[in-house]
């Protein structure tokens, strides 16, 4: 008889994908740049995406409220991402490239593991930090050339990492939010709170801009792409990872996310493939199953446990 995936793989799995969204999300928000502003394409994004969660949620039948206890946490949680982090993240796509804002995006697992053990006292282990130290050379020596410089520009690189100020207190915040609400939940909230903070940025600085638009086939398709995948499908996906991996564990995988863009890049936006991103992505996926290691050594020895 064949031998059932643990529910553990499934988590894995849930992660990964999540991360191909997002590093996906790069491509498709340069492509929509073409038409329309970063605060438009936020905007956009978030408005249908919000449909499509109520839309499922109302469907499956798992719609839930927010508790009013909790209505202060889900604003502020919403107030860092989507707010907050949208508009660093978009900001800095735009004045710098697809590859690199993925890089910078994915320093996030090296600050995650401090602040979580500084707010929730969550723990960090040894194999964790080498995994993490691991990944991160692999980034940098995707991002930086052999002359050590840097091509982008310092406004891109300063509001990327706002983004990835943004995202670490988010992980935080969501944690908590994860003991009382299903991810998809979650997730549906918060895009559309969301698109109430950008829709006054939205209605002053873009909406003439917007109407004089005529939406191309691509210009749809990545539009649905971002608001369909990336901000509802994956969002749900690394809530989940969240809740069964914890913060830091979960954050590690977002090095994959340079990863993926890279490879996207390569083939959409026709970015160069030197030999230094091959090396950096070797680093990076080895980083990322090294913090892995620990914790299928203690699943394995419950499960031995267990059978005494």
């Amino acid at each position: 008889m064949e031998q059932k995936l643990r529910p553990e793989v499934y988590i894995y799995i849930a992660a990964v994908t999540a991360m191909l969204f997002w590093g996906m999300s790069f491509i498709w928000t340069s492509i929509v740049f073409e038409s329309y502003s970063p605060i438009t394409t936020i905007f956009l994004r978030l408005l249908l995406s919000s449909v499509f969660l109520f839309l499922f949620m109302a469907i499956t039948g798992r719609f839930q409220k927010i508790r009013r206890e909790h209505t202060l946490l889900i604003l502020v949680s919403a107030l860092f991402n989507p707010f907050f982090y949208f508009i660093g993240e978009n900001y800095g796509l735009k004045y710098s490239t697809a590859t690199i804002s993925a890089v910078i995006i994915a320093t996030i697992p090296l600050v995650t593991p401090v602040a979580a053990w500084l707010m929730i006292k969550e723990k960090v282990s040894w194999v964790n930090i080498a995994g993490i130290l691991i990944s991160f050379s692999g980034i940098l020596l995707m991002v930086f050339k052999p002359d050590l410089s840097l091509a982008t520009e310092p406004r891109g690189i300063l509001m990327l990492f706002f983004a990835v100020f943004s995202a670490v207190i988010y992980s935080i915040l969501l944690r908590r939010l994860t003991k009382y609400y299903r991810a998809v939940s979650i997730v549906a909230w918060q895009n559309l709170i969301g698109t109430g903070m950008f829709l006054p940025l939205f209605l002053i600085m873009d909406l003439s801009d917007f109407l004089e638009v005529v939406p191309s086939g691509r210009l749809i398709t990545a539009l649905l792409s971002l608001a369909i995948l990336a901000s509802s499908i994956a969002f749900i996906l690394f809530t989940i990872s969240i809740k069964h991996l914890g913060v830091s564990r979960a954050n590690v995988y977002g090095n994959l996310i340079p990863v993926f863009t890279a490879v996207a890049s390569y083939y959409v936006l026709q970015e160069s493939f030197t030999s230094r991103k091959i090396s950096g992505i070797i680093l990076v996926i080895t980083g990322v199953i090294i913090t892995q290691i620990k914790r299928k050594y203690q699943y394995e020895k419950e499960k031995n446990r267990s059978t005494w």
